[in-house]
């Protein structure tokens, strides 16, 4: 792909799409993410208490369906999402996972919800839960595959707008609005549209060829051997930096999912009477407005460490910026009591939590072609093992030291990751490599 001039390749709109950071043969699968995304998440936003209402099944169904089976085969999809890349190219990838989503969410609409049955949630459901990674961190690999070295933090940071502008953001909302209109099961189907449109744009526009091939360079031997699903684990003894970023991307958003779990029992009045100082309306609110924030940031932060560094920005602005801000959303607004305040430590820590973006420029950035698929497993593997980490903590945890307890090992947790990233260097790092030229300066 060549990009040197795109204004030649291109034409106007590819040389404006260029300079704000997106290679513009990938700008379609931008589009589908998005899509897709905001279709996934308006199904997420409304299921639980679909199956828990009237009419639905049980509180313990719901979180069975949607919490242990589901998080579950995200969590193997994460994986498979970058070593079937490697194996098939990232397109095949993105085509499985929207043809997953389509058939087993018809199957989950059309026979599970109405049998009303556990074995059928649990199985159509959890099998459902392959869908996303692939389609998602399927594209992710693509864009760090081809995206020139100077412009992968902005890439990686148009990635993340437009996974976190659907999922939660926007397909929260859709869902809120067409919900009370055309009710909830009907809102699935509205979902499943959306997730159609997705794939489809993600599966047929986008025209970048390297994207049908596997991820290999000359010393594969047989790029398409399925023994490359496993081959890829040795990296991590091999090149011991790729552990240490696959723990920090754990620990990158396992405190927002712990919060998703818990706070809107100290938070929201209705759930915690004695303790509480908001609506549950304002809790929707205060939560929209701060991964709103994450959003735009996401961006920022993209663009931002292609210029100061991957790893400072993912150890200054992320580690050390959660460390801090963790406690003072929580500590802050519950000592207020004021939902402005509430608002205002989100906000921070949304936008600091968007300081972990350039993690995904990093990772594949540090190993050699042949393993740039292994690298990225390992980042989504991180991503999707966050969600359950962090409902993990707080459930563990909260008894014995309470909730209080639970965000201050968050934070922790983070100054852990802030040491674990001074080890996680590469000479391909903006920040690094303009650290060698001072030194060679100088010497």
């Amino acid at each position: 792909m060549s990009t040197q001039n795109p204004a030649r390749e291109y034409g106007a709109f590819g040389s404006f799409v260029e300079r704000i950071g997106i290679p513009r043969p990938l700008f379609w699968g931008f589009v589908a993410v998005f899509i897709f995304m905001i279709g996934d998440g308006i199904e997420i936003s409304r299921l639980s208490g679909y199956l828990a209402g009237p009419g639905g099944l049980n509180g313990a169904t719901a979180s069975l369906t949607t919490g242990t089976i589901y998080g579950l085969a995200v969590l193997v999809a994460s994986w498979f999402s970058g070593t079937l890349s490697a194996i098939w190219g990232p397109k095949r990838v993105m085509q499985l996972g929207a043809a997953i989503w389509v058939i087993f969410e018809i199957l989950f609409l059309v026979i599970a919800l109405p049998a009303k049955s556990l074995f059928l949630i649990g199985l159509i459901y959890g099998i459902r839960g392959f869908a996303y990674p692939l389609f998602a961190f399927g594209f992710l690999v693509w864009v760090q595959t081809v995206t020139r070295e100077e412009l992968r933090g902005s890439a990686a940071g148009w990635f993340w707008f437009a996974f976190t502008g659907g999922l939660p953001t926007l397909g929260s909302v859709i869902a809120a609005i067409s919900a009370p209109i055309i009710g909830v099961y009907n809102t699935f189907w509205l979902s499943l549209a959306m997730v159609a449109v997705g794939g489809a744009i993600g599966s047929f526009a986008v025209r970048e060829a390297r994207g049908v091939h596997p991820i290999a360079d000359e010393s594969v031997e047989d790029p398409t051997s399925y023994r490359r699903l496993f081959e890829g684990v040795d990296i991590l003894w091999r090149d011991p930096r790729t552990i240490l970023g696959g723990v920090v991307r754990v620990v990158n958003t396992s405190p927002e999912y712990g919060f998703f779990f818990f706070l809107p029992f100290v938070f929201v009045t209705a759930n915690n009477p004695s303790g509480g100082f908001m609506s549950a309306v304002q809790f929707s609110t205060l939560t929209a407005i701060v991964y709103a924030a994450n959003i735009l940031a996401n961006l920022f932060f993209g663009i931002f460490g292609d210029y100061f560094g991957w790893r400072r920005t993912v150890s200054i602005f992320g580690c050390i910026g959660c460390a801090i801000a963790t406690p003072l959303w929580y500590f802050g607004a519950l000592a207020s009591g004021s939902y402005v305040v509430a608002v205002i430590t989100g906000v921070i820590y949304g936008v600091l939590l968007a300081g972990f973006v350039p993690l995904s420029a990093l990772m594949p950035s540090m190993v050699p072609t042949k393993d740039k698929g292994a690298a990225l497993a390992i980042l989504n593997f991180g991503a999707g093992g966050a969600a359950f980490v962090g409902v993990f903590i707080a459930r563990i945890l909260a008894p014995l030291i309470g909730y209080g307890g639970v965000v201050i090992t968050y934070a922790a947790l983070y100054v852990v990751c802030a040491v674990l990233t001074w080890f996680i260097r590469d000479e391909s790092d903006p920040g690094e490599a303009g650290v060698s030229k001072q030194k060679a300066a100088i010497q």
